[in-house]
């Protein structure tokens, strides 16, 4: 299990975009339309070159890079009593 501040987005910020001496700030941040999956895209410039990407948080509180997998959901069937 990764411990708390490996689940963290600026530990996963500064693990993808850059040092701590570069300058990141939050471009854009909301919701997944599909399923309200909360994002974050995170750019950072150095010179003419500026990088982003986005983050995704899970259930279980990550941030990763990737989307969450899509929640199924469940249909019941139950037998009606005759």
């Amino acid at each position: 299990m990764k411990s708390v501040n490996e689940r963290s987005l600026r530990y996963q910020v500064e693990k993808w975009l850059a040092p701590a001496s570069v300058p990141v700030h939050v471009k854009h941040f909301s919701r997944t339309r599909a399923d309200h999956t909360r994002y974050v895209c995170v750019e950072t410039v150095q010179g003419a070159a500026s990088r982003a990407l986005f983050f995704f948080r899970h259930d279980d509180g990550q941030w990763c890079v990737y989307p969450p997998a899509p929640r199924q959901r469940i249909m019941r069937s139950e037998r009606l009593a005759a």
